[in-house]
């Protein structure tokens, strides 16, 4: 793996199922009854915030804390950011520290790209702008992977060992839904999935798709009852409201009535489809109660997949070379 991961472009193939393969593997230490690792002990990984967040910092301070990393959390809010301090400025800050990791979330697309250009330790995209979340991606694709028996680490070995095709997402139909222009989470899915083998298919109103779109390795489409019999995972997206000056449908009832994920909608899903959400959801939008709650949501398993995946992640960026030396 490269040292830093700020896009899901960033891994190939190999490097996302070694990813998928540790978190597999570190997994299992939550069901002990000490769920830590001196894996990082000595090592100091920073949460810098410059956004809200609940899941995302918790999961990263999680993980860190169970490789048995000290981790400062630092939020823009109450800083010196408040006063008008720049980014190079915090991240010479953070250098002075020691800072082994940087786990970035910004408002500004590029912020973690250009952070890498100032500090030594490795840098972790945990969102930037509308531009990518990819550990996200990799926690969503881990979700995937367990619900449809593909993983493929044999339990025994290092973390990583007995990789093989049948580990990754080959084949598998992957709709995502929703307001598409504004989310970072979409971007690194589509990338990652296609990596994976996956058929990813991206359905919403032409005023929620970017431009570029058509760049993109998926498919597009507006229906989403004609989408959801083909598919094999549907993935909601939160209208991301407080990004949007404009005013991209008619209103949100409107937008509920023709991309909401209600229970009639839910039936007509193959039999062992499954149903995702990043987070946070704005029930009675973009996906029912009943549907969010459902056996086959994945919502709450994802929220717990995030901590394997990120440990997994902080595990190769700052200590699986030396352990494999």
């Amino acid at each position: 793996m490269n040292r830093h991961l700020i896009s899901a472009a960033d891994l190939s193939r190999d490097d996302a199922l070694l990813v998928l393969d540790t978190a597999d593997e570190l997994a299992r230490i939550s069901d002990r009854p000490i769920k830590k690792l001196p894996t990082l002990r000595g090592r100091t990984v920073v949460n810098l915030f410059f956004e809200d967040s609940t899941r995302t910092r918790i999961s990263f301070e999680a993980a860190a804390k169970r490789l048995s990393a000290d981790v400062i959390n630092f939020s823009a809010k109450g800083s010196s950011v408040a006063k008008g301090e720049s980014l190079k400025d915090t991240a010479l800050t953070l250098e002075a520290m020691g800072a082994d990791a940087v786990v970035i979330r910004h408002n500004a697309s590029g912020a973690p790209h250009r952070l890498a250009e100032w500090v030594r330790g490795s840098v972790i995209n945990a969102g930037d702008g509308a531009h990518e979340h990819p550990t996200q991606a990799l926690l969503d694709a881990f979700t995937i992977r367990r619900r449809f028996g593909r993983s493929s680490g044999s339990g025994t070995g290092p973390p990583g060992a007995g990789r093989g095709r049948g580990g990754a997402l080959d084949g598998l139909r992957v709709t995502i839904v929703g307001d598409i222009l504004h989310s970072r989470v979409a971007r690194s899915n589509v990338l990652l999935l296609h990596t994976l083998g996956a058929e990813v298919l991206l359905v919403a109103p032409p005023t929620l798709l970017p431009v570029a779109v058509d760049a993109w390795p998926c498919s597009v489409g507006y229906d989403l009852d004609a989408a959801l019999p083909k598919s094999d995972v549907v993935m909601m997206l939160r209208l991301q409201q407080e990004r949007m000056n404009a005013a991209f449908f008619p209103s949100v009832r409107e937008y509920s009535r023709r991309y909401g994920l209600d229970s009639a909608r839910m039936a007509q899903l193959p039999e062992r489809a499954i149903v995702m959400h990043p987070g946070p959801m704005n029930r009675g939008v973009e996906i029912a109660a009943g549907v969010a709650d459902s056996p086959r949501s994945t919502v709450v398993e994802q929220v717990a997949n995030g901590v394997s995946v990120r440990m997994a992640v902080l595990y190769l960026l700052l200590g699986g070379a030396e352990a494999d030396q």
